[in-house]
């Protein structure tokens, strides 16, 4: 009777391993991150994007019932072969920037994220950037993460529409747009010579830990029980040409 109950038991498990696999792998997106030309400047990235036609993606996954606030996000991607470019676009209730330097509580301000894992195994890094520009950048697997140095941080070029200033909270509906050139390079514990055929695994999120409405949304779904950005295991493919 026990072998029959253990042999079940192992059966049940099998079964819900797979279950749970099979679901993340319908949830997984994929992305092609298309090369474009030309931008030494953060600030005409929009509009390089634009000329490009490189399609918005929306980050609209609000994955936990306890914060369903959904503000309307968007983002796009690309590269030049030697640099990652990012725009984000952002429509929420309410902003808050009192994050003014390099890794500081970004997260706690309106806050846009963008994980990603060069060799698309558990070691990741995560670029996060306040509303206003500021970064925290660090890398290694979920439990155990290793912060970048300042001069990593200086070689990521940002640009915001809200300027570089902070401001308390501000309880209006707000449009602002960020964007971001990262150098292969930044990938500090990577040498990444160029970006061209690589493939990667990546999330991007939005929050605000300190908001009128806080929120957490995601663009590849995550499927836990608790809030938590930090599970490559729900990354997207990134798929760089």
């Amino acid at each position: 009777m026990k072998t029959i109950n253990i042999n079940r038991l192992c059966f049940l498990l099998v079964i819900w391993i797979c279950s749970s696999l099979i679901s993340i792998a319908q949830n997984q997106k994929r992305l092609l991150v298309e090369k474009v030309h030309g931008t030494t400047s953060a600030k005409t990235v929009p509009a390089l994007l634009d000329k490009e036609g490189v399609k918005w993606q929306s980050i609209s996954a609000a994955n936990w019932p306890s914060y369903p606030y959904k503000p309307d996000v968007q983002f796009r991607i690309s590269h030049t072969g030697k640099s990652i470019l990012l725009q984000y676009k952002v429509k929420e209730d309410g902003i808050r920037a009192m994050t003014g330097k390099d890794f500081g509580s970004v997260w706690r301000d309106s806050c846009v994220e963008f994980f990603v894992a060069p060799d698309g195994d558990s070691c990741y890094y995560n670029i996060e950037c306040n509303c206003i520009g500021y970064i925290l950048i660090e890398y290694g697997p979920a439990d155990k993460r290793s912060r970048a140095e300042q001069k990593v941080a200086n070689m990521i070029k940002r640009w915001s529409s809200l300027g570089h200033s902070v401001f308390d909270t501000r309880k209006e509906e707000t449009e602002w747009t960020a964007s971001l050139i990262i150098p292969a390079k930044a990938l500090f514990k990577h040498n990444i010579k160029k970006l061209d055929g690589i493939k990667m695994r990546g999330n991007f999120y939005k929050c605000g830990n300190q908001l009128p409405k806080p929120h957490f949304l995601s663009w590849n779904p995550i499927l836990t029980d608790k809030v938590q950005f930090h599970c490559p295991e729900f990354f997207g493919e990134l798929d760089f040409e």
